[in-house]
C-alpha cells in the first residue's frame, strides 16, 4: 500500500466511512489526478511545441492569448468543444461515432500503468510491460475504423497507412522489450525501474542499439514527423480525421499528443532508470525527516526525475520534427522489416550473453 493510499485509509476510517466507500473514493482520485495530468501535458506539448517550432523556423509563434501566449491552447480547446459536430452523409454512423472513443479510451486507460514514483502508480501488473503494448494497440483499430467509416478516399488511405505501420513497427518493439525482460528479470515496471537504481545500471547502455529502435519504432507507431504518413497533409489532406470536426477531432488530437508523453515516459522507463534519482540518491535522504515527510519528499522527487527525462524525450522528438523531412511510406517499411528486425533480433542476442555473464559474476 503506497503511502498516499495509507494517509487516505487512516484518515477517512477516522471519520467513521465504511471501507467500500472508501476503496471507490480512491479510485476516483486515481482517475481524477490521471485525467489531470494527461489534459494538462497536452496542454503543455501543444504550446511547447508550438513555440518550440516558431523558435527552429525564426517564428515568434503563439503571443497573443494570456502572458506570452501561454493561454492559446486553452483558447483553442475552447473554441473546439463548441464547434459544431459534421457527419458525411456517407458515413457509417455507429462505426463513425465510436471510433474516436476507441482511440482515446485506451490512451486514458493506459497512464494507469506508468510507474510515475515508488508509490504513484495506480495500477501495478505483473505483466505490466506486455499490458502495455497490448491496450496501445487497440487506438490502431480505432484510426482503421475512423477512417473506413469515414466515406472518405483519403481517410480510408490514411488509416490503412496508420494500420500497415504499426504493424511493421510493433515486431521490432516487441524484440527489444524481450531483451529489457531478460536483462531485468522481470515485466512488472516497478520491478525494471528497481533494477535501474543507479546510473551506471541504467538499461540504454548493455542496449544502446535497442533503444535506438526503440526510439525511432515509436515515432512510427505515434505517426510523428518523419513518420506521419496517416496524416500526410500534401497527399492526404488530414488523413483519416479529415471527416471530424468539434469534440469528435478533440479526441483524436488529445489522444496524438497524450501518446506522445506515455511513449516517452514509458521509454524513459525502461531505459533511462524511470523515476529513479542519476544521482543513486534522493534529497529526502540527506536530512533526518519522519517516516511520512521523508517519503512524501522522496515520491515527489521521484516524481520530478521522470517528468524531467521525459521531457529530455519530447525534445528530441520535436527537434525531428523540426529538421527532418517525410519518409516515403515504402522505404519505412523497408526500414522496419529488413534493417531494424534484424537488428532487434541481433540486439536480443547480445542482451543474453551480457546477462550471462552477469549471472556468472554476481
Amino acid at each position: 500500500m503506497s503511502i498516499f493510499h495509507l494517509i487516505f485509509v487512516e484518515y477517512l476510517l477516522k471519520l467513521n466511512i465504511p471501507e467500500w466507500l472508501i476503496f471507490i473514493l480512491w479510485q476516483i482520485i486515481c482517475f481524477v489526478f490521471i485525467s489531470l495530468l494527461m489534459i494538462l501535458a497536452v496542454l503543455f506539448l501543444v504550446l511547447f511545441e508550438r513555440k518550440y517550432l516558431a523558435f527552429f523556423t525564426r517564428r515568434k509563434g503563439p503571443n497573443r492569448v494570456g502572458f506570452y501566449g501561454c493561454l492559446q491552447t486553452v483558447a483553442d480547446g475552447i473554441k473546439i468543444l463548441f464547434k459544431e459536430n459534421i457527419m458525411p452523409k456517407n458515413a457509417d454512423k455507429f462505426i463513425y461515432f465510436i471510433a474516436p472513443i476507441i482511440v482515446f479510451a485506451p490512451i486514458l486507460t493506459v497512464y494507469s500503468l506508468i510507474p510515475f514514483s515508488s508509490d504513484i502508480n495506480s495500477y501495478k501488473s505483473d505483466i505490466g510491460i506486455l499490458l502495455f503494448m497490448a491496450i496501445l494497440s487497440l487506438p490502431i483499430a480505432g484510426i482503421l475504423f475512423a477512417g473506413y467509416s469515414s466515406g472518405n478516399k483519403y481517410s480510408l488511405i490514411g488509416g490503412l497507412r496508420s494500420c500497415i505501420q504499426a504493424i511493421s513497427s510493433e515486431i521490432p518493439i516487441f524484440l527489444v522489450l524481450a531483451g529489457i525482460v531478460i536483462l531485468t528479470g522481470s515485466m512488472n515496471l516497478n520491478e525494471i525501474v528497481k533494477a535501474q537504481h543507479s546510473f551506471s545500471q541504467w538499461n540504454i547502455f548493455p542496449s544502446i542499439l535497442g533503444f535506438i529502435i526503440f526510439f525511432i519504432c515509436s515515432l512510427i507507431t505515434l505517426n510523428r514527423i518523419p513518420f506521419d504518413f496517416p496524416e500526410a497533409e500534401s497527399e492526404l489532406i488530414a488523413g483519416y480525421n479529415s471527416e471530424y470536426s468539434g469534440m469528435k477531432f478533440a479526441m483524436f488530437f488529445l489522444g496524438e499528443y497524450a501518446l506522445t508523453f506515455i511513449f516517452s515516459a514509458y521509454t524513459a522507463t525502461l531505459f533511462l532508470g524511470g523515476y529513479n534519482s542519476p544521482f543513486g540518491f534522493y534529497i529526502a535522504d540527506l536530512f533526518d525527516l519522519t517516516l511520512i515527510t521523508g517519503e512524501i519528499i522522496r515520491n515527489i522527487e521521484q516524481f520530478f526525475w521522470l517528468i524531467l527525462k521525459t521531457f529530455f524525450l519530447i525534445l528530441i522528438i520535436m527537434w525531428i520534427r523540426a529538421a527532418y523531412p517525410r519518409f516515403k511510406t515504402e522505404k519505412t517499411l523497408e526500414l522496419c522489416w529488413y534493417i531494424f528486425i534484424p537488428l532487434a533480433i541481433f540486439n536480443l542476442f547480445v542482451l543474453c550473453i551480457v546477462q550471462y555473464y552477469r549471472g556468472s559474476l554476481c
